[in-house]
């Protein structure tokens, strides 16, 4: 347990976001990104299950074999891919299944940026431009995420590792000034990991 521990990490890690999502254009995101880890039920979690080298989250759920502060923080930030789960089908004459919808390419930013900041947070001196692609190829996500998200996360952690912050950042605020059609054609040419077009632009989807 530990009071001062997670409110120096939660809102190290807020600053890191805010600086990441200013960077690219994406000012409210920045300024409102993560503010539920300040209610009580994460918040007071956090503290009570506190490590400092990872999410209290994993070890609280560890601990209960759930994390409370983890479902209530996943329907209440958007930059989460879990946030973007839904059914497909009615369970009525036929099996409902959760699948992935396609995220907006802003919250798929904020998520990028999200994890960058995580792992500087958590790896500290020993952060380099390639840990926050080793983390997400460690903990293999990718099953979860509908096709047009994987294909636009993957691109740009791996870009992120071969070309750095700085080529990465300009790269990821360029692209979101794009009209929707312009976008959609970019990542058909980025695509890889199995992910095919007709995956790609899949009716589980997101419609503004």
């Amino acid at each position: 347990m530990d009071f001062f521990g997670h409110l120096k990490t939660i809102t190290y890690h807020r600053i890191l976001v805010c600086k990441g999502c200013f960077r690219i254009g994406l000012y409210w995101q920045g300024l409102t990104h993560d503010l539920s880890k300040y209610e009580p039920v994460e918040f007071l979690n956090g503290i009570k299950y506190y490590q400092g080298y990872r999410s209290p989250n994993n070890a609280e759920r560890e601990d209960k074999g759930y994390s409370a502060a983890w479902l209530h923080h996943k329907g209440r930030n958007r930059h989460h891919f879990e946030y973007w789960i839904d059914f497909a089908g009615d369970g009525f004459g036929g099996k409902a299944e959760l699948k992935p919808i396609r995220m907006p390419d802003n919250y798929i930013a904020e998520m990028f940026i999200d994890r960058v900041s995580a792992s500087k947070v958590y790896k500290g001196n020993e952060y380099n431009d390639g840990c926050p692609y080793a983390y997400y190829k460690y903990g293999d996500i990718s099953h979860l995420l509908h096709p047009y998200t994987q294909t636009l996360l993957e691109a740009w952690l791996i870009m992120l590792a071969k070309k750095g912050e700085a080529y990465t950042f300009r790269y990821i605020k360029r692209f979101l000034r794009l009209p929707r059609e312009k976008r959609d054609r970019i990542a058909v040419k980025m695509l890889h990991g199995g992910v095919t077009k007709e995956q790609l632009f899949s009716r589980i989807d997101y419609k503004k």
